[in-house]
């Protein structure tokens, strides 16, 4: 079942500016956070040293400062942009609708999430492959297959997710009638009061209660 959702609805489910998990999303894995650091730290105090050693009566000298300061806030704007970014993708699109379905099957997929060389003990580099456990849902209604959420596996949070379990998630399409599905957002499983997905783009509090408004 699809439920056609007002634009003024659409925007407060997807806002164009980071909310608190999205931010915590685009922060990042310790490898990305620490990237994060060392372009804020270097930028920013290799652009400060250069303002310092221009002459203050130079009018390079004030956008400098402004550059190293931009630097080293780079570690809070960064995830920021990030998520504006994500929301601006979905934001784009012209209908969107409420889906409320079931869970049609599950199953895990290892997704390889991180590549790098390294050095083995003979001193040869070699390609090391991070690998995660996801678990994929496949969404299905009345009039059959809608698509996928897919996310990375918890097995204490999401070992009770069952095929027929009701499902909540948010359809984005270029097309009024929806006969081509754009995009999918995370979903709600109100039977365990559990959300999932791999990336949080929802205000959740706003969509449950939309759900609740127009599902009744």
């Amino acid at each position: 079942m699809l439920i056609p959702v007002k634009p003024n609805e659409f925007s407060r489910l997807i806002p164009a500016v980071a909310t608190g998990p999205q931010f915590n999303a685009c922060s990042g894995n310790p490898r990305k956070l620490l990237q994060r650091v060392l372009i804020s730290v270097i930028g920013g105090v290799l652009t400060l040293l250069v303002s310092q050693a221009l002459s203050m009566n130079s009018q390079f000298a004030p956008v400098m400062l402004v550059v190293g300061v931009v630097f080293l806030l780079h570690i809070l704007w960064g995830p920021i942009l990030e998520a504006g970014q994500k929301n601006a993708a979905l934001r784009r699109y012209p209908a969107a609708a409420i889906f409320e379905g079931r869970v049609a099957d599950l199953f895990t997929r290892e997704v390889v999430e991180d590549r790098r060389e390294q050095a083995n003990n003979d001193g040869r580099l070699e390609l090391v492959e991070n690998h995660r456990t996801w678990l994929c849902l496949e969404l299905e209604d009345e009039d059959g297959y809608l698509g996928q959420v897919r996310f990375p596996l918890d097995k204490k949070k999401h070992e009770k997710i069952r095929r027929g379990m009701v499902i909540r998630t948010l359809v984005l399409s270029e097309r009024k009638d929806f006969s081509r599905i754009g995009a999918l957002t995370d979903a709600w499983l109100p039977q365990l009061k559990l959300w999932v997905g791999e990336y949080p783009f929802l205000l959740r509090p706003a969509f449950e209660e939309l759900c609740l408004m127009r599902l009744r």
